[in-house]
């Protein structure tokens, strides 16, 4: 006789919470950058630790591609900057979808070359 298969569904957040970690993501597209993420840590850290993954994630993603920005600002002196930049901009903003598809599907991105400032 065969063992029954336990398939226990993966428990989803609810809406809420998903808007919230959708917007984290998104933030960067909706203006409001690091701030978004960061209130949304300091409200939610000590409840929800999705919540909070995702926010710090999303804190430490806008916090990170900033630096690199400011960083090849000096190198706009010798026409590298420049290139840089724009690939970091475009970086950022195909990253961030990827998060918020990621965020919709109740998966924490972890975005790639970020440093990790915030903990989740």
């Amino acid at each position: 006789m065969t063992e029954p298969i336990n398939v226990t569904p993966r428990a989803h957040s609810d809406s809420s919470h998903r808007l919230l970690n959708v917007m984290c993501h998104a933030s960067v597209l909706l203006g409001v950058g690091i701030l978004l993420p960061l209130i949304v840590y300091l409200v939610t850290k000590d409840d929800h630790n999705d919540v909070k993954a995702h926010a710090a994630e999303a804190f430490n993603f806008h916090l990170s591609y900033c630096l690199w920005a400011l960083i090849c600002i000096p190198l706009t002196f010798i026409l590298i900057g420049g290139p840089l930049i724009f690939i970091i901009g475009i970086a950022a903003v195909v990253l961030a979808i990827i998060g918020i598809v990621k965020a919709a599907d109740d998966e924490l991105y972890r975005y790639p070359i970020t440093l990790r400032l915030l903990g989740s």
